[in-house]
């Protein structure tokens, strides 16, 4: 018999609420399909996004599913709506934090509240909007994300930490910035840098988890389409 004293199981929480079990592949990423994941350069990416003013629609429930597809498929640990060129204030994620735990789960309109009071952390950060590129930025500790379901449901997140990140990496896409423009120039042309090394190799690993997923694999042009 092998004794475990102190260990403690990891948890899954779905929009904030434990949940067991819980499948390793999310639901939406199932049904959902790859899109293209819009880069730097591209408008939408640079652009605020609208509010959600519809919910409980086909449309977006099919755009949920895919954004989980597509981020799944991007190895990445949250989207938001205008990396696949949808220009509406909603992201996804789905990532496991410091502790073990798994946070899964998306918001629609959220309202970012940073807490300004815990300890800021600084973190190698990417995007897959710029792929292959990872600088260190200071990000706040600790943040709480406000908004709904796209079924119009509350929904209230607070996180430390990566996922304090995330939450801020994602919500701040929405208002049309990225994490490249929290970077001083220096870092910038080198994030750029390392993206024209990497790009063409990791976009040729999302074609092939495309194909061993069973999906139809995205297009990408040779170039980054947002000519940066």
């Amino acid at each position: 018999m092998a004794w475990s004293f102190g260990r403690r199981r990891p948890t899954t929480y779905l929009l904030g609420e434990p949940v067991d079990p819980y499948p390793a592949q999310a639901p939406e990423a199932a049904r959902g399909r790859v899109l293209r994941i819009t880069e730097i350069g591209e408008p939408v990416l640079h652009t605020p996004a609208a509010a959600v003013e519809e919910f409980s629609t086909p449309q977006l429930a099919r755009l949920v599913d895919d954004m989980f597809a597509t981020m799944e498929n991007a190895e990445g640990v949250g989207l938001a709506a205008p990396q696949v060129g949808v220009g509406i204030r909603l992201f996804v994620y789905d990532l496991t934090d410091e502790r073990g735990d798994r946070h899964v789960g998306h918001v629609v309109n959220p309202v970012l509240e940073v807490d300004h009071d815990a300890e800021p952390e600084t973190e190698d950060e990417g995007c897959l909007s710029v792929p292959g590129a990872y600088e260190p930025l200071e990000r706040p500790g600790a943040a709480t994300v406000r908004g709904v379901d796209q079924h119009g449901g509350p929904v209230q997140l607070t996180g430390s930490g990566f996922l304090a990140r995330a939450f801020i990496h994602e919500a701040q896409h929405l208002d049309g910035t990225l994490y490249w423009d929290h970077l001083s120039p220096e870092l910038q042309a080198d994030a750029l840098r390392q993206r024209d090394e990497e790009r063409a190799d990791i976009l040729a690993g999302r074609h092939e988890i495309a194909v061993e997923l069973g999906k139809k694999p995205a297009e990408y042009p040779e170039r980054p389409a947002g000519g940066r």
